[in-house]
């Protein structure tokens, strides 16, 4: 060690705080690639989002009339599932939050298939009858499905974006709004709790 490096070691130079600094980089790095990775693992792994639910001056309120005629040619009208719990569900073929929530509303309906169990009905919102009805039909859906090509039901329901879900009480009543995609466990979970309230 030269004279010159010894007096900056005893000053605290450059020599002294070098490693201290290359230490203190490391540290600094570290604790950001392990934040980094956290967040990447968080985003990775929280599932997309789904339905909440929203306010609509329905709510509390007998369901509006819902009957037409269904994509496969029948016809249908809500008043015919009363004494059943029922989910309204608003949705188009062109709605990718619509694409996401049919294998669950596929499995939903499966699970509630017995004779009694909550129904499911879809409304086409400013789609063709063609086009929702290949929908339906790809996804694997057999409950029925009404065209509504004027508009004029989704406008009794106050609906503005697909998809929206609708659940209908027994007695007909609108008791919970959802806007955006639904799973299968969120509508298990509103039934049970409207099930509840309504006990």
């Amino acid at each position: 060690m030269t004279e010159q490096d010894r007096d900056e070691t005893l000053r605290g130079g450059p020599q002294s705080t070098r490693p201290r600094r290359r230490h203190t980089a490391r540290w600094a790095a570290g604790v950001t690639l392990v934040a980094t990775a956290g967040l990447v693992a968080v985003l990775a792994t929280r599932p997309p989002a789904t339905s909440t639910e929203a306010d609509s001056p329905l709510l509390g309120k007998p369901a509006p009339a819902l009957s037409g005629t269904t994509l496969t040619g029948g016809s249908f009208d809500l008043s015919s599932l009363r004494g059943r719990w029922v989910f309204v569900n608003f949705f188009a073929s062109w709605c990718p939050p619509c694409q996401q929530e049919e294998p669950d509303l596929v499995a939903f309906a499966y699970q509630h298939r017995q004779a009694g169990g909550a129904a499911l009905v879809s409304v086409a919102y400013d789609d063709t009858a063609p086009s929702a009805r290949s929908f339906m039909s790809q996804a694997g859906a057999t409950w029925p499905a009404v065209s509504d090509p004027g508009g004029q039901i989704a406008v009794d329901f106050g609906v503005r974006d697909p998809p929206e879900t609708f659940l209908v009480s027994p007695d007909g009543v609108v008791v919970v709004h959802l806007d955006g995609a639904v799973t299968e466990a969120g509508l298990d979970s509103w039934l049970s709790r409207a099930q509840s309230e309504e006990s």
